[in-house]
């Protein structure tokens, strides 16, 4: 971790990402190719990682920028309250004509979901809407939170950014995609699930040996950590020289969606809080799992209070 990212004064972070809305239906199961099934519910609310990751760094007590794009339609004043409901600060979020990035969910009764996500207004950020947000906010800022739902590059750009200012640089690398592998070292924490270490390294990751083996693929490229989430089987943290496993909280999973996306932006808000990495890591997993258990992206994600108590309950 950074040592310029400690000194940092006013403990900010700074996340860089996607803002869209989501449409989500709720059904018994999901339709097999060419079927129709009448589901159980209906949503519509604020998602995007980059956004969901704000929200949960803004509940968690956080000084959450968000920096991103939302459209001119009818889903534009739904992604930018559902921002500010939250305490995120959006003076770096720009309106682009045209409309706001979508996503649409199917959740089945086990709590299993699979997501289209279409760009739309996300497509037009940019290196100087990013440049501005840095000289702007960029020295009262300890973490940098980003993405891969806006293009490789502006991701790539932003982690520069941070890591040339000292911050504490969380890649979060879902979708998941091949990357460069000029971008690990300019990493401190990347935090891929199962699937997604098993993407980006080519190794099956099915248990806490197969996790430390895939983290190893990053900190051998120059990560200085990986932080591999293994749902219910917790998360093992892997550097250079160490693995440790960290136990899950025990919960009844109701909806999957913004899980990952609580559990980084709670590592994120505790980080530029002065936690330890450790302590960090325990908070975003109960942060995490409190999210499993309702339904919905950025609805599910908890407040600080609950998280605490969680926490306190589960020692």
């Amino acid at each position: 971790m950074s040592s310029q990212a400690s000194a940092s004064a006013s403990g900010g972070v700074l996340i860089v990402g996607s803002i869209n809305v989501d449409l989500t239906t709720f059904s018994s199961r999901l339709p097999a190719r060419g079927e129709t099934i009448i589901g159980d519910e209906f949503t519509l609310v604020l998602g995007g990682k980059g956004a969901n990751q704000a929200v949960a760094a803004g509940l968690a007590g956080g000084n959450a920028h968000m920096v991103g794009c939302v459209g001119t339609d009818v889903f534009s004043d739904v992604a930018s309250g559902g921002l500010t409901d939250a305490g995120v600060h959006v003076d770096h979020v720009r309106s682009i004509p045209g409309p706001t990035g979508v996503a649409h969910i199917r959740v089945d009764s086990s709590g299993e979901n699979d997501i289209v996500v279409v760009p739309l207004a996300n497509s037009s950020l940019s290196e100087s809407q990013i440049d501005d947000a840095f000289e702007a906010i960029g020295s009262t800022c300890r973490v940098l939170l980003t993405q891969l739902e806006i293009p490789w590059a502006l991701t790539q750009y932003s982690i520069r950014k941070a890591h040339d200012a000292g911050l504490t640089v969380v890649l979060d690398p879902a979708p998941a995609t091949a990357l460069d592998d000029a971008i690990w070292p300019l990493v401190d924490i990347v935090t891929p699930n199962e699937t997604e270490a098993a993407i980006l390294t080519g190794i099956e990751v099915t248990d806490e040996s197969s996790a430390v083996e895939a983290g190893r693929w990053f900190t051998s490229r120059g990560a200085t950590s990986a932080l591999i989430t293994l749902a219910a089987a917790g998360a093992v943290l892997v550097t250079a020289t160490s693995a440790e496993r960290f136990d899950s909280i025990p919960v009844t999973a109701i909806d999957t969606t913004a899980a990952g996306d609580a559990f980084a932006g709670y590592l994120g808000a505790s980080l530029a809080d002065g936690l330890t990495l450790t302590d960090s890591i325990r908070r975003a997993i109960a942060a995490g799992a409190l999210t499993v258990t309702r339904q919905g992206a950025s609805p599910s994600l908890p407040h600080r209070d609950e998280v605490d108590a969680l926490l306190a309950r589960s020692r």
